[in-house]
């Protein structure tokens, strides 16, 4: 027994060392991934998706080993925890390298909005976090540099200030407001700590044979390194031009891309098929589009759509990746269900989740669909009216697999 003992503990030791980082953007051997995508401020949510893929305990401790831990983009905005989850993550990240895991951080759109100061999405309870007893005072203070540079700049339009400007002025302008820009954006505050902690990260990674990036790869982008992917967006975060955004905004661009899930224009399988020739790999992992509550694979398993919408903002949907030597598997609160090898077995594969989660309506929708028979394409020719011969202008094409930057 003594020595049965002692040969799984070398063999389990043997898997461990054949975990090896190939660059910063690359690693090999790695035993088990577990991946999540959006998080959107529900520190509550997340936490349970954690506890559900064993990583933590109810401590909210590392538990998990040597696995590797992929969160794909998008903690901020949407919620109010925010700040407490980036804060627990970080902590987590070092308690699994301790014990030979790891934790990968990847940028969302979200995060570089937050820093260039695309602020649309943030909550009240985002800019309450960082509220202290000297928030009215330092407010009142950029309200006053505010006014003085506008003076300086053009007196006429400062002297066309209506009455209530400045309770205006406060509404777009909360208490934790001045103190959220100075810790996310870089031109406010170069030591800012979540700028910093987003300057470290990166859009892209691959384990073993998947790849992880928040939106995802387009034909524009197919061709570019993971390096190159990530020091296009963090250069663009850290001299941010308001008229020459680039891949922080470029719809195609890994931040904000949708066509490997499903949406118009959806990516060909040609571009598909050269990205996991370009990178080898088997998968691509993708957040950013919601699947309301299941684990997606698209183009076959090819592509693999992992924002189940774990956010209350989207339903609360707790779910996640796990990937092994056995296989990709789609784990939820009440068990864990193999990934359907092809397309044919996509309805029995979303039955046994649906059995899992009978009360979730979206995923009842998405079955019926499924289950209906395909319309028929209609033929290229057949597709305008009759006697028209224009063709109207279409939006640039994209390329099966170029490179951008």
């Amino acid at each position: 027994m003594k020595i049965l003992a002692l040969s799984l503990l070398f063999c389990t030791s043997l898997a461990f060392a054949e975990a090896t980082q190939v660059d910063d953007f690359q690693w090999d051997g790695v035993e088990r991934i577990v991946a999540i995508g959006d998080i959107h401020g529900d520190y509550d949510n997340y936490m349970a998706t954690l506890l559900a893929a064993g990583l933590v305990d109810k401590k909210g401790k590392w538990i998990a080993g040597n696995t590797h831990f992929v969160q794909t983009g998008d903690i901020p905005d949407r919620g109010p925890d925010t700040r407490k989850i980036i804060e627990h993550i970080t902590k987590l990240g070092k308690q699994a390298e301790r014990k030979g895991g790891r934790v990968h951080n990847l940028i969302g759109n979200h995060e570089a909005m937050n820093v260039y100061g695309d602020l649309r999405y943030v909550t009240d309870g985002e800019f309450e976090a960082f509220v202290t007893k000297n928030s009215a005072a330092l407010r009142d203070r950029v309200f006053e540099i505010t006014m003085q540079n506008l003076k300086a700049a053009d007196e006429q339009a400062f002297a066309a200030l209506p009455e209530n400007y400045r309770e205006e002025w406060d509404k777009q302008h909360p208490l934790g407001w001045v103190e959220h820009r100075q810790a996310w954006d870089p031109a406010w505050n170069p030591e800012g700590e979540y700028a910093n902690w987003v300057l470290g990260k990166k859009v892209a990674v691959r384990i073993n044979d998947t790849l992880f990036v928040h939106g995802g790869i387009s034909g524009f982008y197919c061709q570019n390194s993971l390096a190159s992917i990530t020091q296009q967006v963090l250069g663009k975060l850290r001299q941010f031009d308001p008229s020459n955004t680039g891949i922080l905004e470029d719809e195609f661009g890994p931040l904000w891309y949708r066509g490997l899930s499903g949406v118009e224009p959806t990516a060909q399988e040609e571009t598909v098929d050269a990205i996991l020739a370009h990178h080898h790999i088997k998968h691509i992992a993708v957040g950013h589009t919601v699947t309301s509550g299941v684990i997606w694979p698209q183009f076959g398993g090819k592509v693999i759509m992992i924002d189940t919408g774990i956010s209350s903002a989207y339903g609360g949907h707790i779910g996640y990746l796990e990937i092994t030597p056995e296989g990709l598997i789609g784990g939820y609160p009440k068990g864990k269900v193999p990934l359907p090898a092809n397309d044919s077995d996509l309805i029995p594969y979303l039955e046994k989740v649906i059995a899992l989660n009978p009360g979730n309506p979206y995923l009842q929708e998405r079955l019926e669909k499924l289950q209906m028979p395909a319309e028929p394409e209609v033929p290229a020719q057949d597709a305008g009216l009759a006697g028209d011969d224009s063709v109207a202008p279409g939006p640039k094409p994209i390329p099966i697999c170029g490179t951008s930057g």
